[in-house]
């Protein structure tokens, strides 16, 4: 490829609409343009990227027995309602008619798709295990889309689903997929940890976030450096803190005038923020109070609320509803409240000891609370709801947890006969009984692992792309492409390398070198190659590694040798 000829629209300016720091170079170094909000094209720079990162891919699924299909985008609502999800992704969900009033909607996820695509084609256990897989577009109407191809309404992933006769084959097939994923980020280049993680919307039992580890990473990770624990701040589990025991003090109910705040009550009280009680108050879909208590200096898990009563979603609870089962925004607990809401509390806050809770009604509070004692336990759910936190105690060995944060590349999850069982889809087992599948789901997002991986590689001037996945291994710039005999010398050396079968691009722009030069910073080429006046006379070239910054010389003779060892080397 030449560079006269390659459609790269480099910016000197960050664009202003851009916050991330992938976004800004992705933009700059001409590899995408927005097109609407959360949506982009991808120019020939990036989609080669994508081409690259989509092949490591495919060859690691079909490693592990994965085939690769290609399903509709557009999806019948009729599946969906089947499977009970329809309502379960909400606004998120784009939907559509056709000119027949038909609901459609476009496919954030395939597994009603695939499962129905099986169903009455798989019909017994000899035609299993099987894993099917996609790379395609999938569509979620982000209520704020930002950070380029981090959070945007269309992006390209693979999806693979795999289908077993029983837990132990979908364990398996999990065990596979997890040894696959691991496999492609290593090849990616990549500095990345597998975490536990919540499975949300897509059900089912466990799963694994596959997180490329980056100061500007949205997810927020606990890790454990004795040991190999690791989970997204969504999923660390927690060991309960016990408090030490203390001779037990009559519930008594203060005044806290003005003292609406964990802050404002354990100074006026003079006690320490681990002897309060914090609430936070939340409404499901269908309007139900659910009311979640932690320790004050600890702060509310939300997916663990969710998981713990069973809602789908939650919201910010309206005044009204804390009123109607006799509660006090800024001053409650669950003692004395009426029935009507879901309490729950957190497994660390029944073990407390004298405790500070609010008193349910304006300007008071309880001291002396006990909640083994004082909290009615057939009315409270008691579970672990709270966030992890730098130095929370590490669930598998007990040293100290750290915390980072990290981009989400990847996922696996089991689902068990979740989908098998809504849909009705079953096969013939050894016996002849029929059963449903056992199945698993594992997705990549190949946009978010090229956005990340310019998150985790880049330098003031600009990305630095790992050799796996560069748009081109190696630039050939040519200083002055007005001078024929550089032109000349550049292209046999093109041609050689090209012949090797190393991805190569020729800068042949009739531009100042220095804007080569900087572009070839910008867009990262792993190698730049540089033929000058002064590589002609000396019958050499300059050789540039990108991450280090190292220059090397080479006479024309070993130059393509050494050069292939340096590409070699990264």
């Amino acid at each position: 490829m030449r560079a006269s000829e390659l459609y790269a629209p480099t910016l000197r300016e960050v664009p202003a609409e851009a916050e991330l720091l992938s976004h800004k170079l992705m933009l700059r170094a001409g590899l995408i343009r927005k097109a609407a909000g959360g949506m982009y094209t991808y120019l020939p720079l990036a989609w080669r990227v994508m081409k690259k990162i989509s092949q490591i891919i495919r060859e690691e699924m079909d490693a592990k027995g994965g085939q690769e299909i290609m399903m509709p985008i557009t999806q019948p609502a009729e599946i969906w309602k089947e499977s009970g999800r329809w309502a379960v992704y909400g606004d998120e969900m784009m939907r559509l008619k056709d000119r027949h009033g038909r609901e459609f909607c476009l496919g954030p996820t395939h597994e009603e798709m695939v499962t129905t695509l099986i169903r009455g084609e798989v019909n017994s256990y000899k035609q299993l295990p099987l894993m099917l897989y996609q790379i395609q577009n999938k569509y979620r109407d982000e209520i704020r889309p930002r950070f380029g191809l981090m959070r945007s309404r269309e992006f390209v992933m693979k999806d693979l689903y795999s289908f077993d006769k029983d837990v132990e084959g979908m364990n398996i097939s999990y065990e596979k997929m997890y040894d696959a994923y691991s496999k492609v980020f290593t090849r990616c280049g990549l500095k990345f940890r597998a975490v536990e993680a919540d499975n949300g919307a897509i059900g089912g039992g466990h799963s694994h976030e596959f997180t490329v580890l980056a100061p500007s990473g949205e997810s927020s990770i606990a890790y454990c450096e004795n040991c190999d624990y690791a989970a997204s701040d969504e999923k660390a589990e927690l060991k309960v803190i016990t408090s030490e025991v203390e001779e037990l003090k009559s519930l008594e109910k203060v005044k806290t005038p003005d003292c609406h705040t964990i802050e404002m009550v354990k100074n006026f009280l003079n006690v320490p923020i681990e002897k309060t009680i914090k609430a936070v108050a939340f409404q499901d879909d269908d309007g139900k109070l659910i009311l979640a208590f932690v320790r004050g200096d600890h702060e509310v898990n939300e997916i663990k609320v969710l998981n713990a009563t069973g809602a789908l979603h939650l919201h910010m609870s309206e005044e009204s509803a804390i009123n109607a089962v006799g509660g006090c925004a800024g001053f409650m607990s669950p003692i004395g409240l009426k029935d009507g809401a879901i309490i729950v509390v957190d497994a660390t806050v029944m073990e407390m000891y004298n405790a500070v809770a609010g008193a349910n009604e304006i300007d008071a509070h309880f001291i002396n609370v006990t909640p083994k004692r004082d909290f009615d336990a057939k009315k409270i759910i008691v579970a672990d709801i709270r966030m992890v936190q730098e130095g929370d105690p590490c669930p598998h060995c007990g040293e100290s947890l750290k915390m980072t944060r990290g981009i989400e590349v990847g996922q696996v999850f089991t689902l068990g006969n979740k989908y098998s069982k809504a849909l009705n889809v079953t096969f013939l087992d050894e016996n002849g009984k029929e059963k449903f599948f056992e199945m698993g789901c594992y997705g990549i997002g190949v946009g978010r692992t090229m956005a990340a991986a310019i998150e985790q590689n880049n330098d003031k001037d600009g990305i630095i792309w790992t050799r796996a996945i560069a748009p081109f291994e190696i630039v050939i710039a040519v200083v002055n492409a007005k001078d024929a005999a550089q032109i000349e010398y550049a292209e046999k050396l093109y041609n050689e390398l090209k012949n090797l079968g190393v991805d190569v691009l020729l800068d042949d722009r009739q531009e100042r070198a220095g804007v080569k030069f900087k572009d070839c910073d910008l867009i990262g080429y792993p190698l730049r190659v540089t033929v000058s006046p002064k590589t002609l006379d000396t019958n050499s070239v300059e050789v540039k590694v990108r991450k280090s910054g190292d220059i090397f010389y080479y006479n024309r003779a070993e130059c393509v040798e050494k050069i292939c060892h340096i590409l070699n080397e990264l």
